[in-house]
């Protein structure tokens, strides 16, 4: 299918700020697992915080990446290192468990940055269709001399 060929939408992108209620989500979720982390006595207070804030990285990476292909991996590998952190503080290895923490937090991140990137990618390439459709249909209305 050519730029021409295809259908003129509306494009709506935004990606300033993040709506109230991922962010109450993702505070209950965090305040949930710190709790439930409290169990662990000797393992540093840092360290669970660490991996609560990964596990609230890793929700939020999921809602943005939805079911959308671009992401998809880098958020099961981000899945992979926090259930992996998780034993790991279950198992009072700290320094593993913060290692871990931190490359969940980093998968997930980067989970989000893809997922976001390739909205913006679809979005510019439908606006360019857009623009590539107005551009001939002026060029047919109105014929310009060369």
């Amino acid at each position: 299918m050519t730029p021409s060929s295809r259908p003129v939408r509306n494009v709506s992108c935004s990606f300033t700020g993040r709506p109230p209620l991922r962010k109450a989500v993702a505070l209950v979720v965090g305040m949930t697992i710190l709790a439930t982390l409290g169990a662990c006595s000797s393992v540093s207070p840092l360290t669970k915080e660490r991996v609560a804030r990964s596990d609230a990285s890793f929700q939020q990476a999921q809602q943005t990446v939805g079911r959308s292909e671009a992401g998809a991996m880098e958020l099961q590998q981000a899945e992979d290192k926090l259930d992996a952190a998780k034993t790991a503080l279950a198992q009072k290895r700290q320094q593993e468990a913060e290692r871990l923490a931190a490359q969940a937090h980093l998968y997930a991140e980067l989970a989000m940055a893809k997922s976001q990137s390739a909205a913006a990618r679809k979005a510019a390439d439908e606006v360019l269709a857009s623009v590539e459709t107005l551009r001939s249909e002026a060029e047919r209305t109105s014929p310009t001399q060369r």
